[in-house]
């Protein structure tokens, strides 16, 4: 019959499909947080390295920045240097032009031959082309030599190319710079990476665990996305 002892019988194999249910209800949280332990290991790994690439080429572009810098200064140096011997030769310019200027006006003829002749090779066209231009008569003539176009000192183009290229160098340096705290920002959030994951495994709600880890993910994704677009040296 199908009771014994006033009590029901439980068919055989009942039991066993109970437990086998409920095992699987067991077994379904302890895969998940091997799942989740899997993924943070990898998050960690993928969040350590590029962190660390990160860091050197955070140093690298720094030296960058500085040799930048350096050569920058060394080249405003030069331009200074040059243009303080261009200031020179016009002074001589100007000197024996104004000597030659006196002799004319008491027309001493051998005293300004003298001066003449030691007039530098660039400043004689741009004196011939004044006397040329009958200055003492013609109301229209430059009021001196050093007005005209034909009066060039090489040593001031030189310090204005020096200068130009100066600026050049310390707006390399300032791309270096900017170059380099891109990758320390980068660095950062990788770090913020490992540190949410660190909390996630603190945590024993399979839920918020997730949530921290998706959200390392996505900072994960876009730190990798900076490492593969950032020039590198």
């Amino acid at each position: 019959m199908g009771y014994s002892g006033g009590r029901r019988e439980i068919p055989s194999g009942a039991g066993v499909r109970m437990g086998s249910n409920s095992s699987l209800k067991e077994d379904r949280p302890a895969t998940q947080e091997r799942r989740l332990e899997i993924y943070a290991a990898i998050l960690l790994s993928i969040a350590a390295l590029g962190s660390s690439w990160s860091g050197y080429q955070s140093a690298r572009w720094s030296g960058v920045q500085s040799t930048k810098y350096s050569q920058a200064n060394a080249m405003r140096v030069e331009s200074n240097r040059v243009s303080t011997a261009a200031g020179q030769l016009q002074g001589i310019d100007v000197q024996l032009f104004t000597h030659w200027l006196n002799a004319y006006a008491v027309d001493n003829q051998k005293l300004e031959q003298f001066y003449r002749k030691r007039f530098r090779a660039e400043f004689l066209p741009a004196f011939e082309t004044w006397l040329n231009s009958d200055p003492m008569n013609n109301p229209k003539a430059a009021p001196s030599p050093f007005g005209l176009p034909e009066y060039r000192l090489i040593l001031n183009e030189q310090a204005t190319q020096a200068e130009a290229e100066a600026a050049r160098i310390f707006k390399e340096g300032q791309a270096a710079n900017q170059q380099s705290d891109d990758y320390v920002l980068n660095t950062v959030a990788l770090s913020m990476v490992m540190f949410l994951v660190s909390i996630a495994g603190t945590s024993r709600s399979i839920a918020a665990r997730t949530g921290l880890l998706i959200v390392a993910v996505l900072i994960t994704v876009t730190g990798v996305y900076h490492l593969a677009t950032f020039p590198i040296i």
